[in-house]
């Protein structure tokens, strides 16, 4: 870095209307311009410009109508076709020598696609990403198209629910009326209210300017101006080379998910998030847009693409799991194995941990003969320090893995009474020590990361299945189920799913390595009990790639528990209709 530039300046764009322009960031990097919509200011941008600052020359500026910049009185001065004036104007001025990444929102998207029709555009833009403000040639054709198709119905249908969800737009139409109103709510506070409640955005990442409310309502003839426009007619057919990234916010309640499905006819090279937001995810997902960004322009610069680009562009061959990274904990064995196998077969790229890393390296070396990617690691996830640690290792080398399967545990068998204090200790802090560790450190950062993802939590059907002589092992086996019930919940508003995994009797070297702890006088018959129970799981038959089968297929689907073999079925359905039956089967002592 050179040098970091923060300036002001203005801009006269081809009508005569200054524009107001705000500069900042590195000043050897690449430039990126930042367009927003209504009813916002550059100050819209004040969470996403601190991380890009360090990469790029950052320029954003006020709409026409809004803050430092002119309020010209026609209507017609607010058409899209003039916000592409100031686009172009606004580029021409910051670079006039080389293209620029431009990111936009809202009405302020809407304008570049506008700008992006002119046969210069793709010489003076380098990449575009757009966030909630479609293309109005791109929303008049998927809306006119569908609804001469009432043969079709779900494609009618969508339409007819995309143009409902714009009526709105009819309403701030009307003059001096809706402005009116306008000023006096937002003066209220009304806008930061529907922030906080329906988006969910925190008060300290809403950016409202101090004339917010009279920008609003200045900048309302955006409305009467274009929506009726759009509504009637549009380009036919409205290519665009240059590179496109769409932002898709998945709660958007104005500009539905779907509208964008058929995006790829329009673009030569496309790429596509769905982020699990609101319409104005410049404040709920500053984080999101950055790195949106920044492997876009990275990708266009000649660098590799980061696996999240990969993953979002469209019209990429891939399986289902392709471009992400999975993390499995205890992969060297058992179930662990044979999910880290699993994932690598549907294409993920797999972080492979276990205490033994021995173990884990041959799993990843298996998942490499057979063509994968995998990288191996040793953990014990009971040490919180160690799994931070390893968090903090894998994010950095490899990235924020999109699934992670807590899954390394330990067997135990013996009653309460009969088990030594540092073992049943020792139970819980590997069986439910390491899913929380897991779960607080990965979490946290996929909540972070704002791009959703999935954690699958490996407990038992002895969860919900009391037996005496394995009070240990069914007791954290029983708190990891709870404990995944409640941080489901949690994570749900970020986009995250969460499956609890609950195996039956499965043949893994689990029972092989399970201390039995025995009354006094006892202990002898411990080794003949060990057989027992050895030959009873080798004679099941039912191995532990089963268990990964069911793993891969619960994320696939999101779902919330998957018990895992009839008897973990038929216990589970028990327990919701005949809890007291399990109670006496545990004091009967049966296992």
């Amino acid at each position: 870095m050179t040098g970091v530039a923060r300036r002001g300046f203005t801009v006269r764009s081809a009508d005569g209307v200054t524009l107001s322009c705000h500069e900042e960031g590195t000043t050897d990097g690449p430039t990126v311009v930042l367009v927003h919509g209504w009813p916002d200011s550059h100050v819209l941008w004040d969470g996403v410009v601190p991380l890009l600052a360090d990469r790029f020359r950052v320029v954003r500026y006020d709409n026409r109508g809004v803050g430092g910049s002119d309020a010209p009185r026609p209507v017609s001065a607010y058409t899209m076709q003039r916000f592409a004036d100031d686009v172009a104007a606004v580029i021409g001025a910051v670079s006039p020598d080389e293209p620029v990444h431009v990111l936009g929102h809202d009405w302020g998207s809407v304008g570049v696609w506008e700008y992006l029709a002119r046969p210069d555009a793709s010489a003076r833009i380098a990449s575009f990403t757009s966030v909630s403000g479609p293309s109005t040639d791109h929303l008049n054709r998927f809306v006119i198209d569908n609804l001469k198709r009432p043969y079709l119905p779900r494609r009618f249908l969508r339409a007819l629910v995309q143009v409902l969800r714009l009526t709105y737009m009819a309403a701030f139409s009307v003059p001096v009326l809706a402005p009116a109103l306008v000023r006096v709510a937002f003066r209220a506070g009304a806008m930061g209210r529907v922030l906080r409640t329906r988006d969910g955005i925190p008060a300290h990442r809403i950016h409202h300017s101090t004339t917010f409310a009279a920008d609003a309502a200045t900048s309302m003839k955006v409305y009467p101006a274009n929506y009726f426009r759009a509504l009637a007619g549009g380009r036919k057919d409205h290519r665009v080379d240059v590179p496109v990234q769409l932002i898709v916010n998945a709660r958007d309640p104005f500009v539905r998910p779907y509208l964008y499905d058929d995006a790829d006819r329009w673009m030569s090279r496309l790429w596509r998030r769905d982020v699990p937001a609101g319409h104005w995810a410049p404040m709920s997902h500053p984080q999101v847009l950055a790195t949106a960004v920044t492997e876009l322009a990275d990708l266009i610069g000649g660098a590799a693409p980061a696996r999240g680009l990969l993953r979002a562009q469209v019209g990429r061959p891939r399986g289902h799991f392709g471009d992400m990274l999975v993390s499995v904990t205890g992969a060297g064995s058992g179930i662990g194995r044979e999910t880290a196998l699993a994932f690598a077969r549907e294409g993920a790229d797999v972080i492979a941990s276990d205490v033994d890393e021995a173990s884990a390296k041959a799993t990843a070396a298996t998942i490499a003969a057979a063509g994968g990617t995998a990288f191996a690691y040793a953990l014990d996830v009971s040490d919180a320090d160690a799994v931070e640690a390893f968090a903090d290792r894998v994010c950095a080398e490899h990235g924020v893995p999109d699934v992670v399967v807590n899954n390394a545990g330990i067997g135990h068998a013996g009653s309460f009474l009969d088990t030594p204090a540092e073992q049943w200790d020792r139970v819980l802090d590997v069986n439910l020590g390491g899913v929380v560790n897991g779960c607080r450190s990965f979490a946290r950062r996929l909540v972070e990361r704002g791009t959703g993802g999935h954690v699958v939590n490996v407990s038992s059907m002895a969860a919900y299945a009391p037996l005496q002589a394995m009070n240990a092992y069914c007791t954290s086996k029983a708190a990891v189920y709870m404990f995944s019930d409640c941080l489901r919940a949690e994570l749900s508003s970020a986009g995250i799913g969460l499956t609890t995994v609950c195996p039956g009797v499965i043949d893994t070297n689990i029972v092989h390595t399970t201390r039995f702890d025995a009354p006094p006088g006892k202990a002898g018959q411990v080794s003949g009990r060990r057989r027992q129970l050895e030959a009873m799981f080798a004679a099941r038959h039912y191995g532990p790639d089963k268990v990964a089968k069911a793993i891969v297929s619960a994320v696939r689907k999101n779902k919330p528990i998957r018990p895992v073999a009839p008897e973990a079925y038929l216990l589970y359905g028990t327990s919701r209709i005949a809890p007291q039956a399990l109670r006496s089967t545990a004091r009967a002592g049966i296992v």
